[in-house]
């Protein structure tokens, strides 16, 4: 986490000179023992020393009665283990002193995810699971008939690496309370890092207000056993893949507020999951980047979740700007930069220019319209929402697209893990001559595409490299890395890589479209695929195969029209075909180098060979030793390297 070693370190070099003995005294540990070690049961008050760095060694068990007073700029760092926690029993309470500048944290030794318990707090307040319940930690007994009880006061709070394992069932949480009421203050909490939630309600009535949740494995936000308090001012980051659910509500529903609630997701998920007849009243919601809006997990009933006075809806995105300025955590100093990302879904109808210094999701499909255009710069960097086949870039006749990189600085477009069918791709759609005639109907998306305008301009591609796509349309179908349907000589395409595709790297659908510089490595079936009668021409393509189950270097299929590859080296370390020509199809090339396939050409329906001529021959047969050519050389495409 950025820069917060460095806060520790400020934390616990601060020195503290005492007062005189008058009520403006610095507080000092009035434990006798003078221990630094946290562990055991606190049976009387205790206010710890700020100066001083703690240890949790144990269980740390404030009992009935007794108080624990943590004054602000305090650490305690947790050993790691399954019973590193602290927790406050019914009848005693906590009071955490912290302010922006000196904020009480709370961490393990390691700051990673799982290491410690955490913070618990129990209360006399009601739950659904009655008076004196057992929490499923440590046997601690909670609940009771006062909703307006008091554990006590916390103010700016930060828990890290929480989340310990139980049991089989079940892990610590960052902060958990336990039918805590609503005479308990708790503002400006962080919850990060945690191997499971970030805060859980266990019934109570207890309320918080400006509550930070970043990185947290399961749910940021959980609460079951009839809670009913209020949460207001949450802002949830998520950035590891993984993840569970902004919101993760279970059991009775007593109606909970969430008032300003911001969630940011840059590896897709749920955004809000009600289980049972749990539900909310929310307002101020705006989520970015979930695949999911609402889940109601158990079909109970949708008119319980009320979000900005109505009936919440699973097919809206609730996309809007922030309702919670993330700069009011300044304090916490974490990284939120990944709450830096800006929304790329919708419609493009005017000319939109993406700026290279913005860091960009594509939360949903977008769409460039007729007469659109989308300017993207040196330099972007495009991060792609593992969503499957919602997640793509088109362009539609009559739009246009400008991708602007350059050798030092490419335009990316990648999935968070780039991993093959994580997303659509980039399609675009032109009107030039194909097979399939005017206005046809592209298997994507139901764009039309094809005309009679062999010169046509859908604008143009330099330097761009695009991971993770091949995302399944059907069982017959999947997108490409790059799909050009109808597309004109007029649209200009250069220094093009497409890696990591569960499909094709580039389809040619019909149309007159030439490339030159192809970069394709490990894309799982055809590298250049072409049919609908396209005759453009490629020049210079390196392919390399380096994972099992590819398919081809080339597929051709439909009539042959004669497109030409000059520089074409495909290597492969698995085997394969390297070139396969359905139909009628074929096509010229020269300087051809194959290497490692175990066939060179297949002819797959037995179309007539002599289709194929490399180096000025028509081939006669399939063996033909024609295929060793000079490699194209790749040294200065160091471009092809570049990622999110």
């Amino acid at each position: 986490m950025k820069n917060i070693a460095a806060m520790f370190a400020v934390l616990t070099a601060v020195t503290f000179a005492s007062c005189s003995s008058n009520d403006d005294t610095i507080p000092v540990d009035d434990d006798p023992s003078g221990s630094t070690d946290l562990t055991g049961n606190l049976t009387e008050d205790r206010v710890l020393d700020p100066s001083v760095e703690y240890a949790v060694t144990g269980p740390f068990l404030v009992k009935s009665g007794a108080k624990l007073t943590i004054p602000a700029g305090t650490v305690i760092i947790s050993e790691v283990g399954q019973d590193r926690y602290i927790a406050v029993e019914k009848g005693a309470e906590i009071d955490i002193q912290g302010t922006a500048t000196l904020p009480v944290i709370m961490r393990s030794e390691n700051n990673a995810p799982g290491d410690w318990g955490g913070l618990l707090l129990c209360g006399n307040a009601v739950t659904t699971e009655g008076v004196d319940t057992t929490a499923e930690v440590g046997g601690l007994i909670y609940g009771g008939t006062n909703n307006n009880d008091s554990s006590g006061n916390i103010d700016y709070l930060i828990i890290q690496g929480a989340g310990a394992q139980i049991n089989s069932e079940s892990q610590y949480n960052g902060l958990t309370l336990y039918a805590v009421g609503s005479g308990t203050t708790i503002d400006n909490v962080a919850i990060i890092d945690g191997a499971d939630d970030g805060v859980e309600f266990f019934g109570g009535t207890v309320s918080v207000t400006n509550l930070y949740l970043e990185n947290n494995e399961d749910d940021a936000v959980d609460w079951t056993e009839g809670w009913n308090g209020t949460v207001t001012n949450t802002y949830v980051l998520h950035t590891i893949e993984g993840f569970s659910t902004a919101v993760e509500a279970d059991g009775v529903n007593n109606n909970p507020k969430l008032v300003n609630f911001t969630a940011f997701s840059s590896t897709g998920g749920t955004a809000l999951q009600f289980k049972k007849e749990s539900g909310a009243t929310i307002t101020g919601l705006s989520l970015t980047g979930y695949e999911t809006s609402i889940d109601m997990r158990d079909n109970g009933p949708l008119s319980n979740v009320i979000i900005d006075g109505e009936i919440g809806d699973p097919n809206t995105t609730y996309i809007a700007p922030p309702t919670v300025d993330v700069s009011m955590f300044a304090w916490v100093n974490s990284n939120q930069s990944g709450s830096e990302f800006a929304i790329l879904e919708g419609n493009v109808t005017t000319t939109i220019t993406l700026d290279p210094a913005q860091r960009y999701l594509l939360n949903n499909a977008y769409i460039v319209q007729n007469g659109g255009k989308l300017i993207i710069p040196a330099g972007t960097k495009i991060t792609a929402r593992d969503g499957g086949t919602e997640v793509y870039i088109a362009v539609l006749k009559g739009g246009s697209i400008e991708i602007n990189g350059t050798s030092s600085n490419p335009v990316v477009m990648s999935s968070q893990s780039a991993q093959p069918g994580d997303w659509g791709g980039l399609t675009i759609c032109g009107d030039a001559p194909t097979t399939e005639g005017v206005n046809a109907t592209a298997e994507v998306g139901g764009f039309i595409y094809g005309g009679n305008n062999p010169n046509d301009d859908s604008g143009n591609i330099d330097y761009l490299v695009i991971l993770g796509t091949g995302a399944q349309i059907n069982s017959e179908s999947q997108y490409n890395g790059v799909s050009l349907y109808a597309v004109g000589d007029q649209t200009s395409i250069n220094n093009l890589a497409v890696i990591n595709g569960a499909d094709d790297g580039i389809e040619f659908f019909g149309g007159t479209v030439n490339v030159t510089n192809l970069y394709f490595e490990n894309n799982e079936d055809d590298s250049v695929d072409w049919t609908e009668g396209w005759n453009g021409s490629v020049t210079n393509t390196y392919v390399i195969h380096s994972i099992e189950g590819f398919s081809t270097a080339i597929e051709a299929d439909g009539i042959n029209n004669n497109p030409t590859f000059t520089n074409f080296t495909a290597i492969s370390n698995t085997g394969g075909t390297a070139l396969q020509f359905k139909k009628e199809s074929g096509t010229t090339m020269v300087n051809v180098l194959l290497t490692g396939y175990v066939t060179n050409v297949d002819m797959r329906d037995n179309g007539p060979i002599a289709n194929v001529i490399v180096d000025g021959v028509p081939l006669s047969s399939p063996v033909d030793d024609v295929f060793n050519g000079t490699a194209v050389d790749i040294s200065g495409w160091a471009w092809i390297n570049a990622r999110l």
